[in-house]
C-alpha cells in the first residue's frame, strides 16, 4: 500500500501466495505478476495454487516468456485468451549467458547448461535459469503459437508495457513520443532487424 500511494508500480514475483495473499495484494495496490507460470514450484496443487488467483483477479496485468521453453503453447494461448491483447505483455528474461553457444557455463556460483535448443538449465534443482532468447522471439512465438497479428504481438512488447509502467514518452509511434524504433523484416518465420533507432538517431543497421 506505501509503495502504491508513492507511485511505485508492485508486481508479485517468484511466490507461492495463496488465493486471500493475491487478492489482498491486489487490493493493496499490485498490478503486475512477474512472467506468470514461472518462479514457482515445480509441483503444484492442481487446485489451490499461485496461478489460478493472479488469472482470475482482472486487477493483474501479466508478463510472460514467450520463449519456447518458459511456456508451452495451450499456456500461452490460455492467458492470452483470459486476459486479452491490453493486460499481458511479454518480457525476455534473458540474461548474460544470451547468444552463447551450447555448452556448460559459470554463474555466479552455480552451475548451468545452454542445450542446443537455447534452453537455459540449472540442473541442480531441475529448473530454468533464465532465458536466452531477445524479446524479438517471443513476438513471434506468439504470432506462430497463439495465431495473434503481428501487430497485436509487437504491442504486446511495446504499447503494453510502456503503458503498465507510465511510460508516457513512449510504447506508440505519435508526436512527442521518443522516436526508439526498429525497422524490421520477417524470414523463414523469424524477425530479422535490419536498422535500430534511439530517439530518433540510427543506432546501428545492417
Amino acid at each position: 500500500r506505501n509503495c502504491s500511494l508513492k507511485g511505485i508500480n508492485v508486481a508479485l514475483a517468484h511466490h507461492n501466495g495463496t488465493a486471500q495473499q493475491i487478492n489482498d495484494a491486489v487490493n493493496n495496490g499490485a498490478r503486475v505478476s512477474t512472467h506468470l507460470g514461472n518462479g514457482c514450484a515445480n509441483l503444484i496443487h492442481r487446485h489451490d495454487n499461485p496461478i489460478w488467483p493472479q488469472l482470475a483477479n482482472k486487477g493483474i496485468i501479466p508478463s510472460l516468456i514467450a520463449d519456447g521453453h518458459h511456456l508451452n503453447a495451450e499456456e500461452l494461448k490460455v492467458f492470452y485468451q483470459v486476459k486479452g491483447p491490453d493486460h499481458l505483455f511479454l518480457v525476455s528474461d534473458a540474461t548474460k549467458l544470451a547468444g552463447m553457444p551450447p555448452g556448460t557455463y559459470q554463474w555466479d556460483g552455480k552451475t548451468v547448461v545452454m542445450t542446443e535448443d537455447g534452453m537455459l538449465q540449472f540442473p541442480e534443482q531441475q529448473v530454468l535459469a533464465g532465458a536466452s532468447f531477445p524479446i524479438r522471439s517471443g513476438v513471434m512465438n506468439m504470432v506462430k503459437l497463439v495465431n495473434i497479428p503481428l501487430d497485436d504481438a509487437c504491442n504486446l512488447a511495446s504499447g503494453v508495457p510502456a503503458r503498465v509502467y507510465n511510460l508516457a514518452d513512449r510504447g506508440e509511434l505519435k508526436t512527442g513520443r521518443s522516436a526508439d524504433l526498429i525497422l524490421f523484416r520477417i524470414e523463414n518465420g523469424q524477425m530479422d532487424i535490419l536498422r535500430t533507432v534511439v530517439q530518433g538517431k540510427v543506432v546501428a543497421e545492417r
